[in-house]
């Protein structure tokens, strides 16, 4: 019996750029707690299935940024250090909780089971995956398993970005660095932020969209929000120049996604990207697809409502022990205080993550039976996350993973797929204009250009032209000037990352964000001052270097070129 419609996860992971940035409570410790709670939990899962001759196939992005910092000595060097402070905080807690005025044997027995989940984690790094995180992953998608989703450099929220150069700059240093560490072409991309932006007047000139880019470059499809396919077309306002001041950047266009009409493009479908250079409202098909994101099975998820990390049985993430920093406690209840948490219970918690398990599969299983019925069609049911969800928010949601994975494998009415497998058997019948989007709150850019963090966009834009004159100038550079310019252009792409923007808005470390902001405009600017002045700055570039060690085939001649070169 043929299947009657696909399924595949997309997994977005990505950490702004914290080697030698701090270690905690901000900086090297938010890596090595992704690295210990998710990326290697999901690892362990992944090869645990392939070895039980589970055939499974899902997308897990790894940004340029993370990859390259998985993969550097010193941010592993450091994860051993980490890893053996929490062994050595679950073996205080066993005495703690063993004895006297703090005798408590379950709390004693749950800081024995973390013992072990930390031991086991260090035997998984260092005998497992030889210390290569990223060779891991690589074997996977090797193999068949995996597809790894490529990103640009540093998670740059690009529609705001204000030459095309930088844009460009982005995406190719992404997937050089993509290719660096996996071996081949990316054939996918996650657009940070999923940020689209279609192409627009500058005034007498027709700026490409992102499709435009993406097409140059040889990638074949990114992801987008549900409303992308499901709103209208952009709003051609004429000689009106709109859009609210994003980035400082002005259009000859205005969105209003709200009052967007419906279309019957469906979230089931991937359609190609209207190539809008060839004028905004055109229909010519650019060769670049987009797979939007399943809103029902994304809520089921990500609701804080009704989602499933909620559930009072699943580990507290917010209440951690004064002495240790373990998690110890449980959901209990929605208006709980954190005081009053109880006991956290992982045996109550591993029949939960089977009942979600099951749940989630029929759910999706109804989703394209329903599709299936209603149009004949074979339908396409993509879910989207941020892969630290699972295991540092969602502690079990790495199980939960695993389990889901398992049991669609066998299921036959459904397949499991890549999205670059699913587009080559089912190819996009249709073309259509994406408007200006993000999935961010609203739907648009407001989450990272507001009046918190809109000081930032004026220096990210003078950064932009001064790189693309230096690039344009030493076409041909001296070698100390290659130097100087390569670690310009690092530090210019790391000031881009949308995170400090994000940090500032969410308050998640908003003063961490802005110092490392401003730090790295810092350097740019004694870097490029010294290119501009006739003496270049080789030891400066050389010490900065071995701050931001990452990108090591970086060449600052790429902020010259356009998406047509």
């Amino acid at each position: 019996m043929a299947a009657l419609g696909a399924f595949t996860f997309v997994l977005h992971s990505h950490l702004p750029y914290v080697r030698l940035a701090g270690r905690w409570p901000h900086g090297e410790e938010w890596l090595h707690e992704a690295i210990v709670e998710t990326y290697i939990p999901l690892l362990n899962t992944l090869y645990d299935l392939k070895n039980e001759g589970i055939r499974y196939k899902l997308n897990i992005g790894l940004t340029p940024v993370l990859a390259e910092q998985l993969a550097d000595p010193l941010v592993l060097q450091h994860l051993d250090e980490y890893l053996d402070a929490r062994i050595a905080a679950a073996r205080a807690d066993i005495s703690y909780y063993e004895q006297g005025e703090h005798y408590d044997p379950h709390l004693r027995y749950l800081a024995s089971w973390y013992d072990g989940i930390y031991q086991g984690i260090k035997n998984s790094f260092q005998k497992r995956y030889n210390r290569d995180l990223i060779g891991a992953f690589k074997t996977l998608q090797d193999e068949g398993y995996i597809e790894i989703v490529a990103s640009a450099a540093t998670h740059a929220y690009l529609p705001l970005l204000k030459r095309d150069s930088t844009i460009h700059a982005q995406l190719k240093t992404g997937l050089r660095s993509y290719e660096r560490m996996f071996g081949r072409q990316p054939r996918t991309v996650w657009l940070p932020e999923c940020a689209y932006r279609p192409a627009y007047y500058d005034g007498s000139v027709l700026r490409p969209g992102i499709e435009k880019f993406l097409a140059g470059l040889g990638v074949r499809a990114f992801f987008g929000e549900t409303h992308a396919i499901t709103g209208g077309r952009p709003v051609v306002v004429g000689t009106t120049r709109a859009v609210g001041g994003y980035g400082g950047i002005e259009r000859d266009y205005a969105l209003a996604l709200g009052d967007l009409p419906e279309r019957t493009a469906t979230p089931y479908e991937a359609y190609y990207v209207a190539d809008t250079t060839a004028g905004v409202g055109g229909e010519i098909n650019s060769g670049v697809a987009i797979i939007a994101r399943n809103e029902r099975t994304g809520q089921q998820v990500w609701s804080a409502d009704w989602g499933y990390p909620g559930d009072f049985d699943y580990r507290e993430f917010h209440r951690k022990s004064d002495h240790g920093g373990l998690q110890y406690w449980r959901v209990t209840g929605k208006n709980v205080e954190l005081g009053e948490k109880d006991n956290y219970h992982p045996d109550w918690a591993a029949y939960k993550v089977d009942q979600h398990a099951e749940h989630y599969v029929h759910l999706v299983g109804d989703l394209i039976r329903n599709y299936s019925k209603k149009t004949g069609d074979y339908g396409m049911v993509m879910s989207s996350y941020d892969t630290e969800l699972f295991g540092h928010w969602w502690f079990e949601g790495v199980s939960w993973l695993g389990k889901v994975l398992r049991y669609l494998a066998t299921d036959k009415n459904i397949d499991l797929s890549t999205a670059s497998e699913y587009l080559e058997a089912h190819a996009p019948r249709e073309t259509l204009n994406i408007p200006e989007s993000s999935w961010g709150a609203g739907g648009a850019h407001e989450v990272w250009d507001n009046a918190d963090n809109h000081w930032m966009w004026q220096p990210i834009h003078e950064m932009e032209a001064r790189m693309e004159a230096l690039a344009r100038k030493h076409s041909a550079p001296a070698p100390d000037v290659r130097v100087v310019l390569n670690q310009a252009a690092r530090e210019s792409l790391l000031a881009q990352s949308s995170d400090w923007q994000f940090q500032v808005t969410s308050k998640q470390a908003p003063d961490y964000a802005a110092e490392r902001f401003n730090s790295h405009v810092e350097r740019f600017d004694k870097l490029a001052t010294s290119v501009e002045s006739g003496k270049p700055d080789r030891a400066l570039a050389d010490e900065l270097y071995e701050l931001d060690k990452v990108f090591a085939d970086i060449d600052f001649r790429w902020f010259a070129e356009t998406e047509q070169s």
